[in-house]
């Protein structure tokens, strides 16, 4: 953990980064295996150190009015903990991510022959809030695909990711291989250092993660290539074959996720077809779940006892257990709402009707459109494979999940062909 005193010092940390990053790609699948292994390994024999860091952490920020919301995100248990570790020894068991490394030759040009390699993107910058496990997952994928890595934390959990780096630390000291492959930078060091790190050179791949406002100051911020996450504001639309305990059961399941709901659906568009009836059903099952709902001013005229939402709650994230209604007169209206006002990430579709189930994906503007399931999101599902940070609307680069794949790119080989040939 380092305190940069200029832009120059971490201009000359980062590049230190990225020669141990690229050593640890020439060290190859299997050193990356037992390295992760090995961090698995001391995260759970530094729990208890951790978890009284992370106690420090929360007592200090209670002292300083810390929301609510990010306070739930701060707290580790030792669940959450094994979580992390877990998926640390399923990637150290998963092999090598750049499946497509042996990409067909073709003839770029009449002298040459080429290919492709898919390699790391070289330097991640990871700029997150809170969710201190979440530098652990980084720490994991960054060491699978060989990639150096800079965590840039919050000053609310600075004891725990202190503790957390300590025991990465040893896991890299333990294998021979330098610390500064994860280099943190002193979470006290506040706006100054995180703005040298968006915009230094060095630095191939931002990724920030936390709240909307996080996520738009380092857009802002950056000179170097950014992969924003993306949380909430995720709508479903209720059409009139759906029932209103099918919606209920998606709508209370998506906010399950723990402790960043990412995929948890904020706003419901219902069809004239659903009925009143079906309507104060969904909101007693909400009710019931939980959830607080609100509605705009026409549906309210129907359900008088539901709080009005205010305007701007449309078009941002709540990231709290609210859900707004609102009655809208088609599909095609319903998914023009969605495409002007959801983050585009997760979008949902509750329909019985065929036509609906294919026209639905075609007009909704969404990195992933679910249909009759629910939009939770799973850090770490039963596919190994399919294991990823969050989520992002970015279409560049990738879009939907933010995996191992994001943190790859391909280069092409070209090759002179033999005079003669």
């Amino acid at each position: 953990m380092i305190i940069p005193a200029s832009q120059e010092e971490l201009r000359v940390a980062v590049g230190e980064v990225a020669q141990a990053g690229y050593g640890l790609w020439l060290a190859g699948v299997e050193a990356q295996g037992r390295l992760l292994e090995a961090m698995a390994h001391q995260l759970e024999a530094a729990q208890n150190d951790i978890l009284e860091a992370n106690t420090l952490d929360l007592e200090a920020s209670l002292e300083m009015a810390v929301p609510d919301l990010v306070l739930d995100w701060l707290k580790l248990t030792p669940e959450r903990l094994h979580v992390a570790s877990k998926i640390l020894r399923r990637l150290a068991v998963l092999g090598d991510p750049r499946w497509l490394n042996a990409l067909p030759t073709s003839r770029w040009a009449k002298e040459a022959t080429g290919y492709s390699q898919v390699v790391p993107v070289g330097v991640v910058a990871f700029v997150y809030e809170a969710l201190p496990e979440l530098a652990v997952i980084m720490a994991g994928f960054c060491a699978r695909t060989g990639n150096g890595l800079v965590l840039k934390g919050g000053n609310e959990a600075s004891q725990t990711n202190q503790a957390i780096v300590q025991a990465l630390h040893r896991a890299l000291d333990q294998h021979n291989i330098s610390p500064t492959a994860i280099l943190s930078l002193a979470d006290d060091t506040g706006d100054a250092a995180r703005c040298w790190l968006v915009q230094d050179p060095g630095v191939n791949l931002v990724i920030p993660y936390g709240r909307p406002s996080l996520v738009k100051q380092v857009m802002r911020q950056a000179a170097v290539p950014v992969l924003p996450t993306a949380m909430g504001n995720c709508y479903l639309y209720w059409s009139s074959s759906g029932s209103a305990a099918a919606v209920a059961a998606i709508v209370l399941d998506s906010h399950r996720g723990e402790p960043d709901a990412v995929n948890a659906v904020e706003k419901v568009l219902v069809h004239p077809g659903c009925s009143t009836a079906a309507l104060g059903q969904l909101c007693r099952l909400l009710g019931d779940g939980g959830v607080k709902v609100l509605s705009d001013a026409a549906l309210q005229q129907e359900l008088p006892d539901l709080p009005l939402a205010a305007e701007q709650d449309w078009h941002q994230p709540l990231l709290a257990k609210r859900v707004l209604l609102k009655r809208v007169e088609n599909l095609a209206q319903a998914a023009d709402w969605i495409n002007r006002h959801s983050s585009g990430h997760a979008n949902v579709l509750v329909s019985d009707t065929y036509s609906e189930t294919v026209q639905f994906p075609r007009l909704v503007s969404s990195a992933v459109v679910y249909i009759n399931t629910s939009p939770r999101f799973l850090r770490n599902p039963s596919q190994a494979s399919a294991m990823a940070l969050g989520m992002t609307t970015q279409q560049w680069r990738c879009q939907g999940f933010v995996d191992l794949n994001a943190l790859l790119t391909i280069r092409h080989v070209l090759q002179g062909l033999e005079s003669g040939q």
